[in-house]
């Protein structure tokens, strides 16, 4: 135990960037990400990626091939989990306006890019990191077309560094089919949005310019903003689609198609669980509604968002589960118990753990090196105390991204220590 003690303060003395070390972590029960656990798992890592997983009570440990050994026994290991369609990194403080940067001025804004935003050095990073976040697809907010988001670590220097995968995709705001709700706090009765069909031909319009734009390979005049959509006809952008009713998703579907986009995705997703045939054969994955969500109707079950992830797995819908709502960048440190949530009311618990890790990866498109501890992979994972999903026992106590050990504290646990002392009496 003293010796994990003196490991872990070595670890608090580290910074950003250090060089990547040959780490061999012992003992620990291992939730690969893909649905497999691995009880006492030895797990190597070299060169910034997982080198091998071996049962840690067969494999012998030759002390000279690394630089640092841990035993983890009777703790938790799982993938980093990832925080996708978030404004972490963003914004500081939600109440003052000159700390928030994810809404451009303008209504189509493709162009606007995230990444060069993204505030490596933010406070709120830490507190997220210290739960297991150890990546997060930085979102732009506003507009019909929001800009385009990118795929980042929450231990980096800068935004340069922090970057896995840049322009990721653009958000499209899809314009709601509904007007009115809000039962549970001033009622009143939802009805039909008379300028819908208006608004969505418009966004037909904006993708049929620039799907013929994309047409041309070297235009006399360069539009960026049309420049910023080329990728999504060509494959290596996706389009996330915000849409939550029913008659909105159905919609989303038929436009998907009609437009031929490579990677369409549903975010939010509110009444997916109504399509689950139309989504899995359109091959559409839904990026889930916050699960600590209330009921958008009436007749709802209180428990809809609970169990809305368990409804899409029983459809074989690909999914997986975000944290879009108030106060959203800080309440991303509790994407683990949303997850935790899911589980409660159905999901199984590996896929619980899934459905922060691998499957997040697989609809960002970085699940060739992220999301799962995997030979190959990039060693981007964490140690809890205890269960990850319940708030009573993740204490991540030892962090690696891209093969480096980070700091699992933040500013907020200096402070405990500093006014625990304080008032103790010592």
């Amino acid at each position: 135990m003293k010796q994990f003690l003196l490991i872990l303060t070595l670890i608090s003395c580290t910074v950003y960037g250090q060089e990547k070390q040959r780490i061999l972590l012992t003992g620990g029960n291992l939730h690969v990400g893909n649905g497999t656990v691995f009880e006492s798992a030895a797990i190597g890592i070299k060169d910034g990626e997982i080198a091998f997983i071996k049962n840690s009570l067969a494999y012998t440990v030759d002390k000279a091939d690394w630089d640092t050994i841990i035993d983890v026994s009777g703790k938790e290991v799982y993938p980093g989990f990832v925080a996708p369609n978030s404004t972490l990194g963003l914004t500081e403080i939600d109440a003052v306006r000159a700390t928030r940067d994810y809404d451009e001025v303008g209504t189509y804004n493709p162009h606007v890019r995230a990444q060069i935003a993204y505030n490596a050095e933010s406070k709120v990073i830490s507190t997220v990191r210290s739960n297991g976040v150890l990546l997060t697809q930085t979102t732009p907010r506003g507009g019909i077309i929001s800009g385009s988001s990118a795929v980042m670590t929450t231990s980096a220097w800068n935004w340069e560094d922090a970057t896995v995968l840049k322009d990721d995709g653009i958000h499209l705001n899809w314009p709601s089919s509904m007007e009115g709700g809000g039962w549970w706090a001033e009622p009143s009765v939802k009805s039909k949005n008379k300028k819908y069909d208006e608004n969505k031909s418009s966004i037909v319009e904006f993708f049929d310019i620039a799907k013929a734009y994309t047409q041309v390979n070297q235009p006399e005049t360069k539009d960026l903003r049309l420049e910023a959509m080329r990728g999504c006809f060509e494959g290596t952008k996706r389009v996330y689609i915000h849409a939550n009713e029913l008659q909105e998703l159905v919609d989303v579907i038929e436009f998907a198609k009609t437009q031929g986009l490579a990677f369409p995705v549903i975010v939010g997703g509110y009444d997916s669980h109504l399509l689950t045939h139309q989504l899995k054969d359109a091959k559409i994955p839904v990026m889930v509604v916050r699960p600590h969500s209330l009921p958008e109707n009436e007749d709802d079950a209180v428990n809809h968002s609970y169990r809305l992830p368990d409804l899409l797995r029983q459809g074989d819908v690909k999914f997986c589960i975000q944290n879009e709502g108030d106060m959203e960048a800080m309440n991303t440190r509790n994407l683990p118990f949303l997850a935790g949530t899911a589980m409660a009311y159905g999901l199984s618990a590996e896929d619980a753990v899934s459905s922060i890790s691998l499957w997040s990866c697989e609809i960002l498109g970085i699940d060739e090196n992220y999301g799962s501890v995997e030979k190959g992979k990039s060693a981007t994972l964490f140690v809890s105390e205890g269960n990850a999903l319940d708030m009573r026992t993740n204490k991540m106590v030892l962090g690696v991204v891209n093969g480096a050990l980070i700091d699992p504290a933040n500013f907020q646990f200096d402070l405990k220590e500093k006014y625990t002392e304080k008032y103790s009496g010592n």
